[in-house]
C-alpha cells in the first residue's frame, strides 16, 4: 500500500508572509483538491490511500461565525497545531470555501477520493484535546490536579483552577515551553472515556472514512485499542488503523491490539537516515528487519512526515535526488506499506521560516503557509517510476531475500555503503542494489543457491554481471 500524507491547509501556492494571519496568508481548501489532483496521485504515483492531516477541528487564531473562539495565547503559531482538537465531530472551518458548509465540502472530498480509486485516512487523536474542550467531554475525562492552579510558561489571561494534566505529562500543573501546554490529557481509567472515543471513530467511519492514523498510541492503553478497534471493525469491516509508535518494545503489544500498520520510525527510518549520512553501515538494515520478524510486512516505512525533517533540507541530505537509495530500499525491500509526504516527490526542502516553527527543515504545521513553487520534475519522474514499480505483483506480493550475508567486503562490494537483496514472485525475480555512497561504484553480486530456491527463481547470468551504479542511486535487474 502507498499512502500519501497531505495537509489540505498547505495545498496550493500562495504568497504568504512570516507569521501571517489567516486573513493575510489564507489556507488551502477541500475544494482545491479536485479530481485532477487525485487522479494524478493514483495514476502517476500509484497512491492507494490519502491521509488528510489536520482535518478535524482544532485550535486556531482564525475566527469563523458559529465556531467557538480559542484563547489566542494557548494557540501555537497563527494556525495552531492540528493535534489540539477542539471538536471531534467537526472539520476545520478554514479548509472550507464556505465555512458553514464545511462538513458537506469534506464529504465531497471523500467522494472524489473514492472515485479516484483511493481510500481516505484521517487523524484520530486519542491522548489529548485542546484545553478549552467542549462536548462530549466533562472534567471527569481528565486528570484533575486538585489544589493546584495552572501555571503556563508565559503571560496569559487563561485561567484553570484546578489545573488539568497536560497532554504529555498528566501530573504537572506547570508545563514548560516545550510541553504540549495547549492540551489536556484524557484519562482512560474512566471507562466513559473509552465509550466517547469509540463513538468518535464510529462517527467518522460512518462518514465514509476508511482508516485512521492514531496519534501517540503509546500514551493510551493498548487494552482500549484492542476493544475499540474491534468494535469499529465489526461495524465497518476493512477499516484501516495505523499506530504512531516509537518504542520497539511496544510493537507486538499494539499489533496484537488490532493495528494494521505500525510506524517504522525507530527501525528503518532511523537506520536509513544514519546510513545515508555516513553514520552507520548499510549492513545495519539487516539487523532492523530481523528485529521486527513476522511484523515486517506491517511496518509503515517513510522518509518524511510532518514530524520529521525534509530529506532535501540542509538538515539531512540537502537534495531530494540524494534520497533515491533510501527511497528504493523503503519501497522495494518487502511488501510493507510506504508513506509519501506532500511535496517530497518534487524535492520540497522545508527551508522556509514560516513563523512559530522557525527554520528547522520541516514544513510548519503551526503557520499559514504553503509549499515551495520550485519543483524538480526529473525527481518527480523518478518517484513515479519507483512507486509504480513497487505496485507491481513482483514487489507488492513477492518474497524477499537479503543477500548481505553472502556479500562481505571485497574489491567488488562494500557492505558499508551498498545494500543488496532479491525479490521473487511467480517465477520472476529482481536484484536490487542500492548505493549509499557519494561516488559511483562498480559491483558484482554473489547469489547463493538458497536464494533462488526460496524465491522460486531460476539462476540467470544477468544477476551475476558487473553492475555500475551512480552515487546515491539504485539499480534494479529483472
Amino acid at each position: 500500500m502507498i499512502i500519501y500524507q497531505m495537509l489540505p491547509r498547505l495545498f496550493g501556492s500562495r504568497k504568504w508572509v512570516k507569521n501571517g494571519t489567516f486573513a493575510r496568508n489564507g489556507s488551502g481548501r477541500f475544494n482545491d483538491i479536485d479530481a485532477g489532483v487525485l487522479n494524478r496521485l493514483h495514476t502517476e504515483l500509484a497512491v492507494d490511500a490519502v491521509w488528510y492531516t489536520g482535518v478535524i477541528a482544532h485550535a486556531t487564531k482564525a475566527r469563523f461565525e458559529g465556531v467557538p473562539e480559542c484563547c489566542p495565547s494557548l494557540v501555537k503559531g497563527e494556525a495552531g497545531s492540528p493535534y489540539a482538537i477542539t471538536d471531534y465531530y467537526d472539520v476545520a472551518a478554514e479548509l472550507a470555501s464556505q465555512p458553514q458548509r464545511r462538513m458537506q465540502e469534506f464529504g465531497q472530498l471523500v467522494e472524489r477520493t473514492h472515485a479516484a480509486g483511493m481510500k481516505v485516512i484521517i487523524d484520530f487523536v486519542p491522548n489529548h484535546v485542546f484545553r478549552q474542550f467542549g462536548k462530549p467531554f466533562s472534567i471527569e475525562n481528565f486528570y484533575v490536579l486538585n489544589g493546584r492552579k495552572l501555571q503556563l510558561p508565559f503571560e496569559t489571561d487563561y485561567t484553570e483552577d484546578p489545573a488539568l494534566g497536560t497532554g504529555n505529562n498528566p501530573y504537572t500543573a506547570s508545563p514548560g515551553w516545550y510541553d504540549w501546554y495547549e492540551t489536556v490529557k484524557l484519562n482512560y481509567e474512566n471507562k466513559y472515556t473509552w465509550n466517547v472515543m469509540r463513538d468518535i471513530l464510529l462517527f467518522w467511519a460512518g462518514k465514509g472514512v476508511d482508516g485512521f492514523r492514531c496519534d501517540m498510541c503509546e500514551l493510551v492503553p493498548s487494552e482500549f485499542f484492542g476493544w475499540a478497534l474491534g468494535e469499529v471493525k465489526a461495524a465497518f469491516p476493512g477499516t484501516l488503523f495505523i499506530a504512531e509508535i516509537y518504542d520497539k518494545g511496544n510493537y507486538r503489544r499494539y499489533a496484537d491490539a488490532g493495528f494494521d500498520y505500525l510506524y517504522d520510525k525507530t527501525g528503518f527510518y532511523d537506520a536509513l537516515r544514519a546510513i545515508s549520512t555516513f553514520n552507520r553501515p548499510a549492513s545495519w538494515l539487516t539487523d532492523e528487519w530481523l528485529f521486527t520478524g513476522d511484523l515486517q510486512p506491517r511496518m509503515l516505512k517513510f522518509l518524511e512526515n510532518h514530524d520529521e525533517q525534509r530529506v532535501a533540507s540542509d538538515f539531512w541530505l540537502g537534495s531530494g535526488r540524494r534520497a533515491i537509495a533510501p527511497l528504493a530500499v523503503s519501497l522495494l525491500f518487502d511488501t510493507s506499506p510506504f508513506m509519501l509526504y506532500m511535496g517530497q516527490e518534487y524535492g520540497e526542502r522545508g527551508m522556509n521560516e514560516e513563523g512559530y516553527s522557525g527554520l528547522d527543515g520541516r514544513t510548519s504545521i503551526f503557520d499559514w503557509c504553503s509549499l515551495s513553487e520550485e519543483k524538480d520534475e526529473a525527481l518527480y519522474r523518478r518517484y513515479s517510476e519507483l512507486l509504480k514499480l513497487a505496485a507491481t505483483p513482483l514487489f507488492a506480493e513477492g518474497k524477499s531475500f537479503d543477500l548481505m550475508y553472502v556479500n562481505p567486503a571485497s574489491d567488488h562490494f562494500n557492505p558499508e555503503r551498498q545494500f543488496v537483496f532479491m525479490r521473487g514472485h511467480d517465477g520472476c525475480g529482481a536484484l536490487v542494489v542500492a548505493n549509499f555512497d557519494d561516488k559511483a561504484v562498480d559491483v558484482r553480486i554473489n547469489i547463493n543457491p538458497e536464494c533462488y530456491e526460496f524465491l522460486g527463481v531460476s539462476p540467470d547470468e544477468k544477476f551475476n554481471a558487473a553492475l555500475h551504479i551512480e552515487p546515491n542511486d539504485v539499480i534494479i535487474v529483472r
